[in-house]
């Protein structure tokens, strides 16, 4: 009787088909909003703040794109590191070009761009898919992040070929170089990325998003009751490096503050999101921040036990750390192949029964 519909009506088509049609779901997602921006930033120190919970919204917006593009509709992709790049370098070139636009603008214009990029490279899933499109966008990786390690023009002619964030301020905190303020950058990121995350719960529940999944589900049935594959798929690659360049500005702006495209965006960039989503869970919203806390959070957990309690060196607890993430991955993928945002289902699934017997 906790978590059930019963009782629960609704006087309008609206109210129906609202976001949260459940009372209860509200009030989780009301309550852990409130955690969010009213409690975590007094109770985390700059360690938790900058280590820990920057990246783990950063990569939770990067998976979230890649979960449009893989999980909704089902197009492979292998170039979420290159479109990240194309985030960050475009963020540096506005800061660097016309800082006085602002920087909330920045990242909005970033994604643009990135959307732009990330259109052109989805070209090829017109006449391929599967495996070969995976080749597709691992090309564009590889492309992508040769041109910004090679091209003078995206990092300005620096001898050293990085880039750096210029400090910036938004609201009067400082929120890029080294000054940064840790809880202002905590503020800005957690904003961008809860309401994105809304807006792609609303994406995927619309006509557009009912026009993904039909072409990740059966493409030429799909063709046949109305559903135009190039709209489709182009529109997916649009919205998923939209968010991925966003994630990729954010990345480089307000968490690190320099970048190198070959150390900083590489293949194993690309991998890491895409194991995100796929331990998250699939076609899931909740998936893409249950896989970015797990593949972020995990490791740091493991090296610190070892190394803090263990006694263990902090080479050692590096390569043991990288080899039980991976065993701890493959694990889990056999005992639930569906992902972390599964579990969640079935849990909701037995409280609607609760206290009867399954």
């Amino acid at each position: 009787m906790i978590y059930r519909e019963t009782g629960q009506f609704k006087a309008t088509y609206e109210a129906d088909q609202s976001l949260f049609p459940i009372e209860q779901d509200r009030y989780v997602v009301f309550g852990i909003l409130l955690v969010v921006f009213a409690v975590v930033p007094y109770l985390m120190d700059e360690y938790w703040l900058n280590a820990i919970l920057l990246p783990f919204l950063i990569y939770a917006l990067a998976a979230l794109g890649l979960n449009i593009l893989v999980g909704y509709c089902g197009q492979l992709s292998l170039g979420t590191g290159a479109f990240m790049a194309v985030g960050a370098y475009s963020i540096y070139k506005l800061m660097v070009a016309v800082p006085e636009i602002g920087f909330i603008p920045m990242v909005i214009l970033s994604g643009l761009i990135t959307a732009a990029v990330g259109t052109l490279f989805g070209l090829p899933s017109l006449r391929i898919k599967g495996f070969y499109l995976a080749v597709a966008t691992l090309a564009a990786q590889f492309f992508l992040v040769w041109m910004f390690n090679k091209v003078g023009w995206f990092f300005n002619d620096s001898a050293s070929g990085m880039i750096n964030a210029p400090p910036m301020a938004v609201f009067g905190f400082e929120i890029t170089g080294a000054e940064g303020n840790s809880v202002a950058k905590y503020y800005l990121v957690a904003a961008f990325v809860t309401v994105f995350a809304l807006a792609a719960k609303n994406i995927a529940r619309g006509r557009i998003g009912r026009n993904w999944m039909a072409i990740r589900d059966m493409d030429i049935a799909a063709e046949l009751i109305g559903v135009r594959p190039l709209y489709a798929k182009l529109s997916a690659f649009a919205v998923s490096s939209f968010y991925v360049g966003m994630a990729g500005a954010l990345y480089f702006a307000v968490w690190l503050g320099s970048a190198e495209a070959t150390e900083a965006f590489d293949i194993n960039q690309s991998f890491l999101v895409l194991f995100m989503i796929i331990i998250g869970g699939l076609g899931s919203v909740l998936g893409s921040f249950l896989g970015a806390a797990f593949l972020v959070a995990m490791p740091i957990l493991l090296k610190n036990i070892m190394v803090e309690y263990l006694g263990t060196n902090s080479a050692l607890a590096e390569h043991i750390q990288i080899i039980t993430v991976g065993v701890l991955i493959i694990a889990f993928l056999i005992v639930e192949p569906h992902g972390l945002a599964r579990l969640w289902r079935i849990g909701k699934e037995k409280l609607r029964l609760w206290p009867f017997p399954h």
